[in-house]
């Protein structure tokens, strides 16, 4: 991500996030896949940011190199050089 790209609180929030998925990923990953839990409020976040709002290019950490949503848009998936990480919600 370029720190000079101007980000509103919503995306600067969900940035937060990815950064916290991508550090903990490999504590949890078997293998190259890995499954991190967000509230149901931050896995939401997080799908708007990717899914509905326009971001800037580069606005996203760089180490994701796609990202999509699976299992009926309940999980998101992101790719990376080192694993492929789903991000699920826990139970509220």
């Amino acid at each position: 991500m370029d720190p000079d790209i101007p980000l509103n609180k919503h995306l600067k929030q969900a940035v937060n996030h990815l950064n916290k998925v991508l550090n903990y990923a490999p504590m949890v990953a078997e293998g190259r896949t890995a499954t991190v839990h967000l509230t149901p409020q931050d896995w939401h976040v997080v799908a708007d940011a990717l899914f509905k709002m326009d971001k800037p290019e580069g606005a996203l950490p760089d180490a994701i190199d796609d990202y999509g949503l699976a299992d009926q848009n309940e999980v998101i998936t992101l790719t990376t050089p080192d694993y492929d990480i789903r991000i699920e919600m826990v139970a509220a």
